[in-house]
């Protein structure tokens, strides 16, 4: 039971900071605790990472503030240089990429539904993304919490279950 705790909080960790890949702890855990049932592993895994991505999506929507540090750099005023209107100019395709793809969600809320369930499961487009566009994108927190739970659930068990399902391949 002290494993499932230390997983729910990795993968709440790893959903805040990227950094951190559940996905090796899984299969490390797995791997030298093989009595875990990879059913709950992946169900304990899946509610982490969606209570974390939960703050993003949160932000997004603006249900809750960002930190004053954070708010004041992402919203502060700077001169002009040349070195930022060069990024700009070989970002302004991707900002305007980005700019359409929330538009097309705000227009179409079952396509972002299907994206963001298919990026829960797969992990393309990253995950990380989609819960920040699932917020702009105003979808219901009841869409978010089951499509994601679901593909996260079924993503991180299956993950659970490969090392035994290699090892019985092994052994033939």
């Amino acid at each position: 039971m002290g494993w499932l705790c230390v997983a729910l909080g990795v993968a709440f960790g790893s959903a805040i900071i990227p950094l951190i890949s559940v996905e090796v702890f899984i299969v490390g855990l797995v791997a030298s605790r093989p009595e875990t049932h990879w059913l709950l592993l992946g169900a304990v895994v899946a509610i982490g990472q969606i209570a974390g991505k939960l703050l993003y999506y949160l932000a997004a929507r603006g249900s809750i503030k960002l930190p004053a540090f954070l708010h004041d750099r992402l919203h502060r005023v700077r001169p002009p240089s040349a070195r930022r209107e060069r990024w700009h100019l070989r970002t302004k395709s991707l900002r305007a990429k980005i700019d359409g793809l929330r538009e097309r969600c705000h227009r179409h809320p079952h396509w972002m539904t299907g994206t963001y369930g298919v990026s829960s499961l797969i992990g393309l487009p990253p995950f990380m993304a989609t819960s920040v566009l699932a917020g702009l994108a105003q979808m219901r927190i009841s869409t978010f919490l089951g499509a994601g739970l679901v593909g996260r659930w079924i993503r991180f068990s299956v993950l659970a279950a490969s090392p035994a399902l290699f090892a019985g391949w092994l052994h033939f």
